[in-house]
């Protein structure tokens, strides 16, 4: 059987996991949040101590980990490492900080890229990361680069740290944010950069249902031709 994959890229904060995660559910499609696959390694690597620049031992961890993806019934993500849940732990800003050094070996990114088109493999997916049109989806039916002006950017992840208690200011979020660009952008391997075939969808000036529905449209037509 042949399945349909919905591949969305883009910066971090631009809102492509909050716009994939709908799409998924109103298509029926399974939602993979590869940023979560790549933040719980952070995480255990920040566990066990391993360091940020020892790719071996980071690929090593990837490759025998277990990760798991649950969405629970009131639309909250659920990721469980090795059976354990980290849904919260993964999301803290000194994972947040440092997934990006973890994303940038091609080792690392080599074992989680398989795990990922196995999922895809097996699923009608909606996959949302930084390298999935061009590197783990690159014969996705729709692929997608979503962005917004990193002021823009630094705002929602401000509002949306805040809500979670987080007692940072602005210019830190944006002086985070501009460093996780640049590094995301000029790694080795699989930078962050659209498709040549990907749509551009700038949130910047959108609602979230603005974007959801005008994506939503752009899938429709997608599927038509391909009936």
């Amino acid at each position: 059987m042949v399945h349909i994959q919905i591949a969305i890229d883009g910066p971090a904060g631009a809102g492509k996991s909050t716009i994939a995660k709908i799409l998924a559910e109103r298509l029926g499609f399974i939602y993979i949040d590869t940023g979560a696959m790549y933040r719980a390694v952070t995480y255990l690597a920040l566990q066990q101590g391993v360091l940020t620049d020892d790719e071996e031992e980071l690929a090593s961890l990837a490759e025998k980990c277990t990760i798991e993806l649950y969405w629970n019934c009131d639309g909250s993500q659920q990721v469980l490492l090795n059976g354990q849940d980290v849904s919260q732990e993964i999301r803290s800003p000194l994972v947040s900080r440092m997934v990006s050094q973890v994303a940038r070996h091609p080792k690392v990114r080599s074992v989680l890229v398989r795990k990922q088109r196995q999922m895809a493999d097996e699923h009608n997916v909606v996959m949302d990361g930084r390298d999935i049109g061009t590197t783990v989806l690159t014969g996705a039916e729709v692929k997608l680069f979503v962005t917004a002006t990193l002021e823009e950017r630094a705002r929602r992840r401000f509002q949306e740290m805040k809500d979670k208690g987080f007692t940072g200011s602005l210019e830190e979020i944006k002086a985070e944010l501009s460093q996780r660009d640049q590094l995301d952008q000029n790694r080795e391997a699989s930078p962050l950069v659209a498709a040549k075939d990907a749509i551009l969808i700038d949130t910047t000036d959108s609602s979230l249902e603005e974007a959801v529905e005008h994506i939503y449209q752009i899938i429709l037509k997608a599927k038509e031709s391909l009936r």
